[in-house]
């Protein structure tokens, strides 16, 4: 019979997170610190974040913690159109990353000492814009409240994510405007 696992995420992680993701405006620190946090709180082998090119038609590591660069170059990474995070919109658990064909490259999984991962959708609004991958040396058990928390922070930083793309365009729009005659201005 098996036993309902511990909680390993408690309130003061969740707002240290979710206050980062609230105040940080350089994506890549805020990544940075995402997933060592996620790492810390879960005390887990490592920890990435993945961002869907849809020009390419890959998922791309943005920031990791605690995985080998020879581990993030393995090669490019699609995801699974039936049983992927990124495809399904909910967390996706893989118990034995040798034996499951979900996984692409489990020799490289292997040599990190990955055993199992829990995959989260990176979401805003109804778009998934990414995963997030908690690599385990053990089996994967989450406890429900734990896996909702993350989901939430998936969520927070999702809107982070968007929220930033769009002050980019609204910068560069400004910048193009700034530099037309005032002629063309008017009426604006």
């Amino acid at each position: 019979m098996e036993t309902t696992p511990e909680r390993r995420f408690y309130l003061r992680q969740f707002k240290a997170i979710s206050n980062a993701i609230s105040i940080y405006e350089d994506l890549p620190v805020l990544f940075s610190h995402f997933v060592e946090g996620i790492c810390h709180a879960f005390k887990i082998k490592g920890c990435s974040i993945m961002l869907y090119d849809d020009r390419e038609k890959q998922l791309f590591h943005v920031s990791s913690y605690g995985i080998s660069e020879a581990y993030l170059e393995k090669g490019p990474v699609f995801y699974d159109e039936t049983q992927c995070a990124f495809i399904s919109g909910k967390p996706v658990f893989v118990d034995d990353l040798n034996s499951d064909s979900r996984v692409q490259y489990p020799a490289a999984g292997a040599e990190e000492g990955f055993t199992s991962l829990a995959s989260f959708p990176i979401k805003c609004r109804e778009a998934i814009l990414g995963i997030m991958r908690m690599y385990h040396s053990d089996r994967v058990l989450m406890h429900a409240d734990d896996i909702g928390s993350i989901l939430v922070l998936c969520r927070q930083l999702g809107m982070a994510i968007e929220y930033n793309g769009l002050k980019n365009f609204l910068d560069l729009l400004k910048s193009a405007m700034g530099n037309l005659p005032l002629r063309m201005l008017e009426g604006l």
